[in-house]
């Protein structure tokens, strides 16, 4: 597990927790071939913290090797398992627990559970809250992969000793404008300005300048990041229909930030406004 995905499991157990109503669930992510719990809310002990899970052993192990949800009743009797980690449970007090999987383009990227200390099972709505908080998780690492991948690509880019040569132009916008629209997907606000920095930083890297080009007045239009966002997919000849759709906004919403881009850069259309900001170095 990164080091910052610990927010986002986090958020995940407390969204498990408030779903199921069962008081205590807890996890973590798998690394190097193993499941690490780490992450807890409910519990009376240290007992089960840091704990190494290996798949096929245990619970959390038979949900590794298995890729998906399973429960026992009653922990330390339950024959479906195995038992390597009964002495962490029972100090626990542990009884009815169901584990879920976080999956990740196929592969197990970590494990929640909710655990109750009485025999009682703890029913299939548990588990289907349980593993729609899995599901939710899923997709926020997701992202998260997809961002790191394209901040390496911006990374490697910006690194080259020569700009792209100009048929790559229209490559690079087609870039920038999906890395704001998946800027604008993410809820972390630390994370998403982090990527939306970087796209400034490569923008100005592709385009050779050091972002300090002025406007012939001297002041230098500042659009906000949705503003920007829009124009990037206008840029590439998208309607306010297909721009909504990258955006995940309404086409009178997109027509709204265009028309208060246009104001800033005082101009009266959506092709003068996308010549404006290229002009400024805000698009590519």
């Amino acid at each position: 597990m990164r080091a910052g995905d610990t927010d986002a499991f986090r958020q995940a157990l407390r969204l498990a927790r408030q779903r199921t109503g069962v008081r205590c669930v807890f996890g973590g992510g798998v690394g190097d071939g193993a499941l690490r719990l780490t992450e807890f809310v409910g519990t009376l002990t240290d007992s089960m913290r840091g704990l190494r899970v290996v798949p096929g052993r245990g619970l959390g192990g038979y949900v590794l090797a298995h890729q998906r949800p399973y429960a026992v009743n009653d922990y330390v009797p339950a024959t479906t398992i195995t038992h390597d980690y009964d002495n962490p449970v029972r100090r626990e007090g542990f009884r009815a627990i169901v584990a879920a999987p976080v999956t990740v383009r196929g592969g197990v990227r970590g494990v929640l559970y909710a655990a109750a200390r009485d025999a009682a099972p703890l029913g299939d709505r548990t588990t289907a809250a349980l593993t729609e908080a899995a599901r939710l998780l899923a997709h926020e690492i997701a992202v998260r992969d997809e961002v790191d991948r394209r901040m390496r690509l911006m990374e490697t880019a910006a690194a080259a000793p020569a700009p792209p040569p100009p048929p790559e132009l229209d490559a690079l916008r087609d870039l920038h404008a999906e890395l704001r629209g998946i800027a604008h997907e993410i809820e972390d606000t630390e994370l998403r300005d982090r990527l939306r920095n970087a796209c400034d930083r490569f923008l100005r890297a592709g385009l050779g300048t050091d972002g300090t080009d002025e406007d012939p007045s001297g002041e230098r239009p500042r659009l906000s990041p949705r503003e920007l966002d829009v124009l990037s997919y206008v840029a590439l000849g998208c309607t306010n229909a297909e721009t909504g759709r990258q955006l995940c906004l309404e086409p009178e919403t997109v027509k709204a930030y265009l028309r208060s881009a246009t104001r800033k850069l005082g101009v009266h259309s959506r092709h003068h406004a996308v010549a404006a900001a290229r002009r400024l170095g805000l698009l590519p």
